[in-house]
């Protein structure tokens, strides 16, 4: 491994522009892409090349164990909702009771309401469906509903409990969770509207955002069955989200025993998930009279573009092993550390660049708080500092999602955009919610 700081760095800026031009330029499968560049910077580094291989495997296993099972079981039910006119539905409900204008508004509500209790990939993978359906009814392009729910989704994962990354973070510096969920509020909900309905509405225009035609998810070749019905269908969307609620709620509340235990089990992301695709499943065959056939048909179809959308993130995922690996964090810590600014200054830009050198937010701000830690105990802040520490560190770990970020992966395959498209609309829509977030932060730092 390498030990000059800004030798480290330069590997990494290299390797994050060899992926960038190898897709945008080349044209290369962002898979196979993602893969040769994780390899190439591995060995750029003096690792092992056995090392790197174990590297390469180990951040492909653990994402893939979890995100497979998530999308795969998330595109079924999407095929499901979707071949039933259930998706369709909703979308003509939504847009009647609110208005084609008012929409991403309530999209912004839902992305900080269930990002509370949810993880980011999962309530996004979950809703997506509903997203591709509007965009289609409205005749507009799906990053115009997207990015609503999307700035409301990233906000409350990077500031908020029972999150991991807000949650590690409480524990390395000692925040008041009480806090930390009053100042993440106050400074996480006009980041989302900002970078959600606002951005959306002022950029979404522009050019390089993509056309209008629908995202790739819809396939009007698919099996059809007779209509699941409004109720149904929302029921069948929003079951998932209510039993992973309940289960955060018990595990937060609860007292060890099997009704907690129960709860968290049927509440995980696979069980949730697994039994609303069964409820789905059983309303279509006893009550629509779906031929068993014809179900089987859409759940093997709805399949296919999770397949490719797997294997992106699954090579994301190694590619930001490899970086975590090499040791990138800390040397970017060494860089920062020995400029001198406020705490919060610094724990803000430690974040953001540990999270552009090596992509995971968790990681970035576990890492500014490991060394922020000792300034905030010799600082001698107050309760209410600290939290805003912790929201600027959460800031910082939001900006710049681009081509080491397995989110980059997810929210370009899902919504069925190209590289450039991406980084126009969801890395600046990031990049935007984590520079109002810490503004909120610094604001408010001197009144407390």
């Amino acid at each position: 491994m390498m030990s000059e700081p800004w030798n480290t760095l330069l590997i990494v800026a290299v390797s994050i522009a060899a992926v960038i031009v190898l897709v945008l330029r080349v044209k290369l499968q962002p898979f196979l892409a993602l893969l040769l560049v994780a390899l190439l910077t591995g060995l750029a580094f003096g690792a092992d090349p056995q090392a790197v291989i174990a590297a390469v495997r180990k951040g492909t296993g653990e994402a893939l164990g979890f995100v497979a099972v998530v999308i795969g079981l998330g595109a079924i039910l999407g095929g499901l909702l979707e071949a039933s006119g259930g998706v369709n539905a909703i979308a003509h409900r939504l847009l009647d009771a609110f208005g084609e204008r008012r929409i991403p508004w309530a999209l912004t509500a839902v992305g900080i309401i269930v990002g509370i209790p949810l993880f980011f990939d999962v309530a996004f993978i979950i809703l997506a469906p509903l997203l591709t359906t509007l965009a289609v009814r409205a005749d507009r392009r799906i990053t115009y509903f997207a990015l609503p729910l999307l700035a409301g989704l990233l906000t409350m994962h990077a500031l908020l409990p029972p999150h991991p990354g807000p949650v590690a973070v409480a524990e390395l510096i000692g925040t008041d969770y009480g806090l930390l969920a009053f100042y993440g509020l106050i400074c996480g909900i006009p980041a989302a509207i900002i970078a959600g309905p606002v951005y959306a509405r002022l950029a979404h225009g522009a050019p390089g955002w993509g056309d209008q035609s629908p995202p790739p998810m819809l396939d009007e070749g698919a099996p059809q069955t007779a209509a699941i019905g409004f109720w149904p269908a929302l029921v069948a969307t929003l079951v998932p989200l209510a039993l992973i609620l309940l289960a955060a709620v018990a595990g937060q509340f609860m007292a060890d025993g099997p009704v907690k235990a129960t709860l968290q089990f049927i509440g995980h992301p696979f069980t949730a998930l697994i039994l609303a695709t069964l409820s789905v499943t059983a309303w279509l065959r006893f009550r629509v009279d779906a031929p068993l056939d014809t179900i089987s048909k859409i759940m093997t179809r709805a399949l296919e573009p999770a397949g490719l959308m797997v294997l992106v993130v699954g090579a994301g995922a190694a590619y930001k092993e490899v970086l975590i690996e090499s040791g990138a964090g800390q040397q970017v810590t060494a860089a920062v550390a020995s400029a001198q600014l406020s705490v919060l200054v610094f724990a803000f830009l430690l974040a953001a660049f540990v999270r552009i050198a090596q992509g995971s937010a968790t990681v970035a701000m576990v890492t500014a708080a490991g060394l922020a830690a000792p300034l905030i105990s010799a600082a001698a802040l107050s309760p209410s500092r600290v939290a805003l520490v912790t929201v600027a560190i959460g800031a910082g770990a939001s900006i710049a999602s681009h081509v080491n970020d397995t989110g980059f992966w997810l929210v370009k395959q899902y919504l069925g955009l190209t590289e450039a498209q991406t980084f126009r609309s969801w890395t600046l829509c990031a990049t935007i919610a984590g520079a109002v977030i810490f503004a909120m932060a610094a604001l408010l730092w001197n009144f407390v």
